[in-house]
Parts: C-alpha cells; structure tokens; sequence
C-alpha cells in the first residue's frame, strides 16, 4: 500500500515542482531515453544475478506490495504455541512431542495454530530442534551454535535479492548518463539545424540523465531497502524462537521461557507481560 502512496508523491513532486517552474512537462516524454536505460540496466541484471539470484528476486519483489506477516497478532500465536509444546514436555517429558514435531500437520498442538502451520519455513525451524532436543544428544551451547548457523544463512540467502536490487538501482544513474551521452552525439551530428531544433535533441539528451537518477533513488533504491526490512523482520522471528526454546532447554519454566522470546520482539510487536500471560493460558485452554 504504502509503495504506490510513495511513488505517487515521488512523481507529483518531480512534475509539479517542474510545472511550477514553467517547464513544459511534454518535454520529459523521452520514450528512447528509457528504452535506453531500462534496456541495458535490465540487460546488465540479468547478466549479473542468472539463475538462482533471478529466481530469488522475482520471488521477493512481488512481496514489497503486502505488509509484514510477522505481526503482533502473528507473534501471540506463535507464544502460544511454543508455551503449550514447552508446558507438554515440562508436565510430560520431551518424548511426549515426539509425534508433534514428526508430523506437525496431524498434531492436535500445531493444529490449533494455523497461522504458524500456514509459515512451513517457521514450523520446519521448530520442529527441527525439538527433535534434536527429543534426540538429547546435543547440549544447549551446541544446539545454540546450530541455530546461529542457520540463522545466518537464512539472513545472506534472503540478501540475494536485496543486494540485487540495490546493484540494479546503483547502475540505473550510470545508464542514464550513457543514454545522455547518446543523445549528445546525436547532437553534435546535427549541427546545422535549426537552433530551435537543437535545443530540443540537447534536452532530450539531459532527460536521460534525469531519468536514470530518479528511477535509481526514487524508485529502484527504495525497493532494496524495503526488502531489507522484510528480511530482518523474517530473521528476528527464527530469534525469537531459538531464545525461547533455548531457555526452555537450560531449565526455565515455559512462561519464563517465552517472556524471554518476548523479549527479542521491537516495541511494535511486542505485547506487554499481562497481554501475553493470558494470551497463552487462553490458548492453552481452547
């Protein structure tokens, strides 16, 4: 919602400031200069990111245009589940959810939380390590030390396409200058017309620099830095769980243990103590 909002403005802004200043808005229409432009800034992309990468970025782009999944409401279902698992296997013992994790789409405990089934990445990083857990051949530092592994490499699979984008957007400037350049040569060969026509092929030649600037950090530049904040919003809820199930596996309580999830939470997200208490007891009773 908010990148057509922005867009808008960024247009308005840039033709209205133009307008205002007399500046005939007829003369930006430069259909060759973005052929120009988006033609090898694409070029060069696919050139720079084949493959994997491509796959990667035409997969997030689309993602930009919806808000984030991991919400508050998202992080109260998924206390809820972690605090039942965790009750299960304090009242139980930890082979009680053994089934749970093995085959998480039947269990009756994931079952009831279908916002966290509908995230298969979120619910295979839960089910992984209570299975370890189950298993009891790891300790807590290693199981730690295998959680950050794979936390960081979640983080630099998801930097693919950021880095993508931002690669496309730095580019964008220098094309805009190459398309200039091919308009001023164009220029100089026409020496002879009539200045009135000169005049015209030298500011189509400038549009092209314009042009490549403001799709650059006016459109492109944005969309990478958007895509940065996704990705540490999907990183911090992998930290939110490893907490979580870290204090549960060094002893605490499993209220204890998710106040400590709670913890990892921005102000945003978080809810307070009291929200979350009877959030998971409510839960727990359903």
């Amino acid at each position: 919602m908010f990148v057509p909002i922005g867009y808008v403005l960024i247009i308005a802004a840039c033709l209205g400031g133009f307008a205002m200043a007399g500046g005939h808005l007829g003369s930006l229409w430069q259909p060759v200069e973005v052929v120009i432009i988006l033609g090898a800034a694409i070029g060069a992309f696919v050139v720079a990111n084949g493959g994997a990468p491509l796959k990667a970025t035409t997969k997030a782009l689309p993602t930009i245009f919806k808000g984030s999944s991991y919400t508050k409401a998202f992080y109260m279902e998924l206390f809820a589940l972690l605090y039942e698992i965790l009750a299960k296997v304090r009242k139980e013992g930890l082979m009680s959810v053994e089934a749970d994790v093995e085959n998480p789409e039947v269990s009756p405990v994931f079952s009831k939380y279908p916002t966290i089934m509908h995230d298969h990445h979120v619910v295979e990083f839960i089910c992984d390590y209570l299975r370890l857990m189950v298993g009891g051949n790891l300790n807590a530092f290693e199981i730690e030390n295998l959680m950050d592994v794979e936390i960081e490499t979640h983080h630099h699979e998801g930097e693919v396409p950021v880095n993508a984008v931002k690669s496309l957007a730095d580019g964008l400037p220098a094309f805009g200058i190459v398309a200039a350049v091919m308009g001023v040569v164009h220029t100089m060969e026409s020496v002879g017309i009539p200045p009135s026509e000169l005049g015209k092929l030298i500011a189509a030649a400038l549009v092209g620099t314009f042009l490549g600037i403001l799709m650059a950090y006016g459109f492109v530049g944005p969309l990478a830095t958007l895509l940065e904040h996704k990705l540490a919003d999907g990183t911090r809820v992998f930290q939110t769980i490893k907490v979580t199930l870290l204090a549960s596996l060094n002893g605490y309580a499993p209220q204890v243990a998710v106040e400590f999830g709670r913890k990892v939470l921005a102000s945003h997200d978080r809810p307070s103590f009291k929200e979350l208490e009877d959030h998971v007891k409510q839960a727990k009773n359903k």
